[in-house]
């Protein structure tokens, strides 16, 4: 019999989220929970929307959906694939689906997936968009070894100052599509010069067709496409012109496009990362499950928060280690959890 509810949680975060265009000190996300132990996390985007309102009355005819079926078999993840809902709110459902299966058939949700072990996982840490002075001393004090500078402002070339190679970090930049593309040809060859190597989204999509001649600025550099990039379809579209690509699950709605997504790149020779919004280590689960088929990770989201709401996915500094009692999926931590729920 299935059983699903979804909840509201209020996550306090550590400090002020800000990207080029948007910020948050607490982020609203909706849980959902299958037979009162499987879960699924839908986040959406610090800017991108819609509220969180609309996305609760949409999550909700997904679950009206799922409701309908009597049991939950390995084609009930397909089924969930094709639900016309917010990607974001099918990710929620997948991910509680799967975990599901994980732990009715005793198998890590990897194995449901017919996927590698997630070994060897390490992480960008997130330093936001804040004063000059007080991002220059967060790259500089930072105890994590990847560092993912957010930029897109008019103080950016003051940052160049912290980016120095003498370090010992990877610094790699995100302009979140905030760049003109003069800036960008700028900022590409400042940056390649301080030993960035990784830049994601340095235009607006509409501009994706100009990053070749960006690149020109230093070859070395890979431009990697998260903001307009949700879908197999969206990827045939940019494919020529980018290097890499961001996949969230709460962008192509759930591991099984991620899947797709990260094959299709693999085949075409391009880079595959797996991305993030602000969320808990639920959210970042079905990431975690495909790590093998990455190249790079910004999983980072629940060390933005005050504390993460669930246990089985933990970090030692920007290593992820999966614990081998992760069948059925990360456990939610009920008294953590119960001060989050918002009315």
């Amino acid at each position: 019999m299935i059983h699903l509810d979804a909840v509201r949680i209020q996550l306090p975060l550590k400090r002020k989220f800000a990207v080029s265009r948007g910020e948050t000190t607490v982020k609203t996300n909706l849980l959902t929970i299958l037979n009162n132990r499987y879960s699924g996390e839908s986040s959406t985007s610090v800017y991108y929307g819609p509220s969180i309102e609309e996305m609760a009355a949409d999550l909700h005819k997904g679950i009206d959906l799922l409701n309908q079926q009597t049991r939950i078999t390995a084609s009930t993840v397909q089924d969930i694939d094709r639900f016309n809902i917010h990607p974001a709110n099918r990710s929620a459902l997948m991910g509680a689906t799967i975990n599901y299966l994980s732990g009715e058939t005793h198998r890590y949700p990897w194995e449901v997936l017919n996927l590698g072990t997630p070994i060897g996982i390490r992480s960008s840490i997130t330093v936001g968009i804040d004063s000059t002075e007080e991002m220059i001393r967060a790259i500089r004090n930072s105890e994590y070894g990847i560092i993912k500078v957010k930029m897109g402002n008019e103080a950016d070339i003051m940052i160049l100052d912290a980016i120095d190679p003498g370090l010992g970090k990877e610094i790699r930049v995100d302009a979140n599509g905030a760049w003109s593309c003069a800036k960008a040809e700028e900022m590409i060859y400042h940056l390649g010069r301080k030993g960035v190597r990784i830049i994601e989204q340095p235009t607006d999509p509409q501009f994706a067709q100009e990053w070749p001649h960006l690149k020109g600025k230093d070859p070395n550099i890979e431009l990697i496409m998260d903001e307009g990039l949700n879908t197999l379809d969206d990827y045939y579209q940019y494919r020529d012109f980018i290097d890499g690509i961001n996949i969230k699950m709460e962008k192509c709605g759930g591991v099984l496009h991620g899947i797709a997504l990260a094959r299709q790149a693999q085949n075409d020779r391009k880079k595959v990362m797996l991305g993030c919004m602000v969320e808990s280590s639920v959210g970042i689960a079905q990431s975690v499950y495909m790590s093998a088929l990455a190249d790079y990770f910004d999983l980072d989201g629940p060390l933005l928060l005050e504390n993460d709401i669930a246990v089985g996915i933990s970090y030692d500094r920007e290593s992820i280690n999966v614990d081998h009692e992760i069948i059925g999926g990360p456990k939610l931590r009920r008294d953590v959890l119960h001060r989050y729920m918002a009315e």
